[in-house]
Parts: C-alpha cells; sequence; structure tokens
C-alpha cells in the first residue's frame, strides 16, 4: 500500500486482512520478514510486524525504588522493532506494503497465535533464539503451525539452512566410520 507517509507506522492494532510477521530479531526473523513483505505486496495488505516482550523480573522492586511506568517495556521493545524492520524494508520489495509496528507483552507463542486472529497469513522464522541446534522448528514456530487461526508459513534461513547440511554431514561422516569397522 503506498501513499502512506511512514511506512514503519506506529503500534496500530488492526483486525483486517494482513501478513503477520513474528519478529524475535534472529536470521530466521529477517528471513521471515522479507517472506512476509514480498507476500503482502502479492496480496497487497500490509504487514505487521509483532515483538513480544516480558517485563523486567524485578518489576514489582520497582515501586520501591520509583514510580514504574508498565510502558517503558513496551517503548523499548517498539523502538527496537522500529530498527530491526526500517533495516529489512530497505531490502525488500520497493515500493514497500504498509508496515505496522506490534509490541505485546507475553510469551511469544502465545502472543502470535493469538495476532493470527483475522490474518490471512503469520509468518515465522524456522528457529529464532532457541537452544537445540539440530532442531528443524523451534518451540515458537511448531506452536503456532499447530495453534494458529490462519495458515501458517515457517521460513528457513540461509544461516539455518547451512547449519543443516553442516549438522547433516556430521552425521554421515559418523555413520561412514561405523560402517567399515570390524564387528566381534
Amino acid at each position: 500500500m503506498t501513499g502512506q507517509t511512514d511506512p514503519l507506522g506506529d503500534d496500530v492494532r488492526s483486525r483486517g486482512p494482513r501478513v503477520v510477521v513474528g519478529i524475535d530479531y534472529s536470521t530466521g526473523a529477517r528471513a521471515a520478514l522479507l517472506f512476509g513483505l514480498q507476500d503482502a505486496v502479492r496480496r497487497g495488505v500490509p504487514v505487521e510486524a509483532v515483538t513480544a516482550y516480558r517485563p523486567p523480573e524485578n518489576w514489582l522492586d520497582f515501586d520501591a525504588v520509583a514510580p514504574y511506568d508498565p510502558e517503558e517495556p513496551r517503548k523499548a521493545a517498539l523502538d527496537r522493532l522500529r530498527e530491526f524492520v526500517s533495516g529489512v524494508v530497505a531490502e525488500g520489495p520497493q515500493p514497500p506494503p504498509e508496515v505496522r509496528l506490534r509490541a505485546v507483552m507475553g510469551a511469544p507463542a502465545d502472543v502470535l497465535i493469538g495476532e493470527s486472529q483475522g490474518a490471512d497469513l503469520l509468518v515465522v522464522g524456522s528457529r529464532g533464539h532457541g537452544g537445540f541446534a539440530s532442531m528443524l522448528l523451534g518451540s515458537v514456530s511448531m506452536q503456532c503451525a499447530l495453534h494458529a487461526s490462519c495458515p501458517v508459513t515457517v521460513v528457513h534461513s540461509p544461516e539455518a539452512h547451512r547449519e543443516r547440511i553442516h549438522l547433516r554431514r556430521g552425521r554421515h561422516s559418523g555413520g561412514a566410520q561405523r560402517e567399515g569397522t570390524p564387528v566381534g
């Protein structure tokens, strides 16, 4: 959607047709956002870039030291999201679709499943910042694929592809050594 003066918009809640993209600032999120931008241009709908955040663990202690503003973590998450998205939008299709930013407090999978309501598509990276490098899908992408209320596309980043090839080669070379070992 062209003609918008600020393609990164503000935190606008839209329940109309849109492509929702989960952002965790990983290479998978970058690949997912590029895919989402291209798909949104094809569909003629906006992109809603969504990140989940948690309040500081010691948020209850803030009132003892100073008044706590619950908007601070959301504002910080939106600032980080705006910076990330602006870098990726520059690499995507031109002119870009309208991009709306959302920072929502909660667990990433829960937030994205909630944001999938009424969306045309939910796009997530195959793996974010989780711990198991050998997994093809991360826990968030798996939960979204199972529970989102719209179609889900899981995008593999080039880095994740290289990592899977490296892991696969490691397994094959280990297997070749075992095959040539005499038994008994």
